[in-house]
């Protein structure tokens, strides 16, 4: 098994419909807070379900929402179709995106999931799609020094902030018997010391730094933002 297997599915990560609506809302504020301009042309790489695309589409040229698991895609085009200035892909497609053509593209919680060759053959793909002045932000990324304990303690938090805190208490006790434990103690999370990162970045062509935020709900995990260097992959 795949992590693409598990994701093309119902899966048991959020613990109710509140649960994924506030999480996808965060995300949306979060690619809000980077958009450069309403001219500008963006991607959501391994978007999920993208529940708020709607108003990031709404101030900005153009959406591309981009996901490797056809079960989220159908979702997405059903719910997405009469938002004329979207497009829903799959990673194979990337090709279709003119080169030189994306002011922005977002990586959220999505490279914990990707091996390191995997990693970089979407950055070698990322790179050729942003333009001279464009920006890549990957978030969510796991340190090598964060456990699933820190990752709990950060939902609780978050579900008492936002009203369902027994929903998360309840839901994960069943996500620790759900095939989400089971696929993740087979295929592991790729964890990532910033050093690293940033060394992994400069290595596909790209000057980057860390943020001072994470997306989302957890600020134990990392975010960065890197632009195409002047040298490319020298």
């Amino acid at each position: 098994m795949k992590w693409l297997d598990f994701w093309n599915a119902d899966t048991p990560i959020y613990v109710n419909d509140r649960h994924k609506a506030v999480h996808y809302r965060l995300v949306a504020g979060d690619i809000l807070r980077l958009l450069p301009g309403p001219a500008a042309r963006v991607m959501d790489y391994g978007c999920g379900e993208a529940l708020c695309a709607d108003q990031v589409a709404g101030r900005c040229a153009h959406l591309y929402l981009c996901d490797g698991a056809p079960f989220v895609r159908d979702r997405l085009r059903a719910r997405v179709s009469a938002i004329g200035n979207v497009t829903v892909l799959a990673p194979e497609e990337l090709e279709t995106i003119p080169a030189g053509s994306l002011d922005l593209i977002v990586a959220n919680s999505l490279i914990q999931y990707l091996s390191h060759d995997e990693l970089k053959s979407a950055l070698s793909a990322w790179r050729r799609l942003l333009a001279s002045g464009g920006k890549l932000v990957i978030a969510d990324v796991i340190p090598h020094n964060v456990s699933a304990l820190t990752d709990v303690a950060a939902l609780l938090r978050f579900a008492g902030r936002h009203g369902f805190l027994l929903a998360a208490a309840s839901g994960l006790a069943r996500t620790f018997f759900s095939d989400y434990r089971r696929v993740r103690a087979e295929l592991g999370l790729t964890h990532y010391d910033e050093a690293e990162l940033l060394a992994i970045l400069r290595g596909a062509g790209f000057s980057g730094e860390r943020l001072a935020w994470n997306f989302g709900h957890n600020p134990a995990r990392m975010a960065f933002a890197a632009t195409p260097s002047v040298a490319g992959n020298a």
